[in-house]
């Protein structure tokens, strides 16, 4: 039987009733009739319950889903979704000082976004103490190079299994060309959004360009339940809010360096492109995870290498008494702190793992701001950071990627032994894109950037 994952009710009531507890609300009475009802836990690591589920418990969960839906949130005085209620809490809002990047420099970018994006690959759900195992295992601790099973003995590779969908594209030994990820996907739409609509898209543009350009089976997570809902005839902005559990996850994220490249040295234009974006499937820490990303990209573009203050000015379209900005500048002071990143590391698992799920956005953003921080923003440096840290290893691998070829400033400042696998090409099912090389993708995004 063909179960789809990540829109049945029963699995998304798990996942809603975790998001309750983060985002203040108090689910504690309609969390006891689930239970009392025999209803399962949220899944952590795959997107479905392997139990079938009885018709009596799949109607009670869409009930319970409304109903949490509706209890009110002791944080949302402090974590809006609207626009002018974000740019009303951020004191600092930053101001534009325009210079467009050259193409090199947007070919480092792409070129970073998908070696980072395949290093994490391989150990994407994997535990933070697996990837370390698997790590030392080849003799590749700390992470100085793509993973390999090479040496690796078969004990731990059962106990540790790589992600079953990337080790046969991902791993060094198998690596020919970048294979088909949603974090290349998500920028490549991007890229025919803005060629088709320019930069004053709308939120139902994004939406049409899904349903027209983007196969439903390549979404997940908070992208899947946003696509269902546009095809039930939910419009934007609902089709972030109902019954989606995942709207704080890292999807908006992924999907913020294409308007962060196309705004250089305008942070604020970034983000706020971004958001436009983002508000489809997202809302709270989702959305200010995307435009903190596209603000630090955009700062990035002007030519700066100054990886810090391309935060700080990210961190100036965050509300201050949001979760999100808390985990980052958490993370940052962290990052400063110890020499050791895996301290670093070790910390914020001890504050996040408990309470979020690995794909949530808040620990994520604050992973890869303390990866790029201790990095001092150098390539190999954040990259192989980010993704031992764990969590969502191969989003976080291509955001902290992104950012840190942008600051390289050219695909040659890039390691070699990172660059000669991907072969200057990448597969997607997105439009006429599969068999693109970086350097194709990297003139048609400057054609963006320096369009009015």
């Amino acid at each position: 039987m063909l179960r789809l994952t990540w829109v049945q009710p029963e699995d998304l009531l798990g996942h809603e009733l975790r998001q309750a507890r983060l985002d203040g609300r108090a689910p504690s009475a309609i969390e006891a009739r689930w239970r009392a009802a025999g209803g399962p836990d949220a899944p952590d690591r795959a997107g479905a319950s392997p139990h079938r589920t009885s018709r009596y418990l799949r109607l009670l969960a869409e009930d319970l889903l409304d109903e949490l839906a509706d209890l009110p949130s002791t944080l949302a005085e402090y974590e809006p979704t609207d626009l002018e209620r974000i740019r009303s809490l951020c004191p600092d809002w930053p101001a534009p000082a325009r210079r467009a990047p050259a193409p090199a420099a947007l070919e480092a970018a792409w070129l970073g976004r998908a070696i980072g994006c395949l290093l994490g690959k391989p150990v994407e759900k994997l535990p933070l103490d697996a990837i370390r195992a698997l790590a030392r295992a080849a003799g590749n601790w700390p992470l100085t190079g793509y993973f390999t099973a090479v040496g690796v003995a078969h004990d731990l590779l059962t106990a540790h299994p790589w992600n079953s969908r990337s080790a046969a594209t991902s791993l060094a030994e198998n690596i020919d060309g970048m294979p088909e990820d949603d974090d290349l996907n998500y920028p490549l739409l991007n890229l025919l959004l803005l060629q088709r609509h320019g930069k004053t898209f709308t939120t139902t543009d994004v939406a049409r360009l899904w349903l027209d350009e983007l196969p439903p089976g390549r979404t997940f997570t908070a992208e899947r339940i946003a696509y269902r809902n546009l095809l039930t005839g939910i419009e934007p902005p609902h089709t972030a809010r109902h019954r989606n559990p995942f709207r704080e996850w890292i999807g908006a994220l992924i999907r913020a360096d294409v308007h962060g490249w196309t705004n250089p040295g305008d942070p604020a234009a970034a983000a706020e492109q971004a958001y436009r974006d983002a508000v489809l499937t997202h809302t709270a820490n989702g959305v200010y995870a995307a435009m903190f990303t596209a603000a630090v990209i955009a700062t990035a573009a002007t030519g700066s290498q100054d990886i810090h203050a391309c935060l700080r000015a990210g961190r100036r379209v965050v509300p201050p008494r949001s979760r999100l900005a808390r985990a980052i500048d958490h993370a940052v002071r962290l990052a400063h702190r110890h020499e050791d990143f895996d301290t670093v590391v070790d910390e914020l698992h001890a504050l996040y793992a408990p309470a979020h799920h690995w794909v949530h956005a808040v620990p994520n953003t604050a992973l890869t701001a303390a990866a790029l921080t201790h990095a001092d923003g150098d390539f190999t440096g954040s990259i192989c950071r980010v993704v031992s840290g764990g969590w969502d290893t191969d989003s976080n691998g291509a955001t902290a990627g992104g950012i840190a070829g942008l600051l390289a400033g050219s695909p040659e400042a890039l390691p070699e032994h990172w660059r000669a696998p991907l072969k200057n090409r990448l597969a997607t099912t997105v439009a006429d894109f599969d068999g693109t090389g970086f350097d194709t993708l990297a003139h048609l995004t400057h054609l963006e950037t320096t369009r009015s």
